[in-house]
C-alpha cells in the first residue's frame, strides 16, 4: 500500500536527517490525515490507494501551477523548493500512462459509449476517470479527449 510506503520514507527521512525530504513527507501525512477526516461521514469511501492518489495527484497539481507562478514571478529559490517537494510527491505516485496508452484507452471508451460530438466529453471522461483515474493525469487526458472528440 502506498500509505505504508509514506511513513516507511518519513522514518526513512527522519534517520537519514533529510529535512527537506522529511517535511514534503510530512505534508502529504497531514494532506491524507485531512482527507480521512473528510471521508468519516462519506456514505461510500474508496480504496485506500485510490484515496491516497487522489491526494497525491492534487498536490502534483498545486506544485506545478506554484512552479509556474513563481517562475514567471522571477522567484527561482521558491520555484526550486516546489521542485523538491514535486518530486518527493511523484516517487510515491504510481507509474502515469504513456500518452499513446491513455489514446488508446480514450478510442476504446469512445467507440464503448458511443461518443462522437463534444458534447459526449463529460461521460467519456466519466468513464475514463473510473477505470484509469489512478494512472492517468486527468487534466492531460481533458486535452486528449477533447481532440479525439472535434
Amino acid at each position: 500500500m502506498i500509505r505504508d510506503a509514506i511513513k516507511a520514507a518519513q522514518i526513512e527521512a527522519m534517520k537519514a536527517g533529510e529535512k527537506d525530504r522529511l517535511a514534503a513527507v510530512r505534508l502529504i501525512s497531514a494532506k491524507l490525515k485531512d482527507r480521512d477526516i473528510e471521508l468519516r461521514t462519506a456514505t461510500q469511501v474508496p480504496e485506500d490507494d485510490a484515496i491516497v492518489v487522489d491526494v497525491l495527484q492534487k498536490m502534483v497539481k498545486q506544485r506545478r501551477e506554484s512552479i509556474t507562478m513563481f517562475t514567471d514571478g522571477g522567484r527561482a529559490e521558491l520555484a526550486a523548493k516546489e521542485q523538491a517537494e514535486l518530486a518527493v510527491i511523484e516517487s510515491f505516485l504510481p507509474a502515469q500512462m504513456s500518452e499513446a496508452d491513455t489514446r488508446a484507452a480514450i478510442d476504446a471508451i469512445k467507440a464503448e459509449v458511443g461518443a462522437t460530438t463534444p458534447k459526449d466529453m463529460g461521460k467519456v471522461m466519466a468513464v475514463l476517470k473510473e477505470r484509469h483515474g489512478t494512472v492517468i493525469d486527468m487534466s492531460k487526458a481533458s486535452g486528449l479527449v477533447k481532440a479525439a472528440l472535434s
